[in-house]
């Protein structure tokens, strides 16, 4: 498992939508927005999110990292956006 340091969080990538509720498909530029991830791992320094949470960061931050067949996004905090809470 991946420990990130200091405010660093470790998400792995959510299944993107290939088509709305309604039955539309979406174009492949539709599911590049926006970024979705799950998170794995929490650095010490971070607030407010935690394991588990689904959220939202800005589209070309972060590092990728491929470990075990598995890939994952290595992210400052700052460079997320929401947590996605479904109702």
């Amino acid at each position: 498992m991946l420990k990130p340091l200091n405010d660093y969080v470790v998400l792995k990538f959510a299944e993107k939508e290939t088509k709305t509720e309604s039955g539309i498909i979406l174009s492949s530029s539709d599911q590049d927005k926006p970024a979705f991830g799950i998170v794995v791992s929490v650095g010490p320094k971070v607030e407010e999110i935690k394991i588990g949470d689904k959220v939202i960061y800005q589209t070309y931050s972060g590092t990728n990292t491929k470990i075990d067949d598995q890939e994952f996004l290595i992210i400052k905090q700052e460079h997320i956006l929401a947590i996605y809470e479904k109702e």
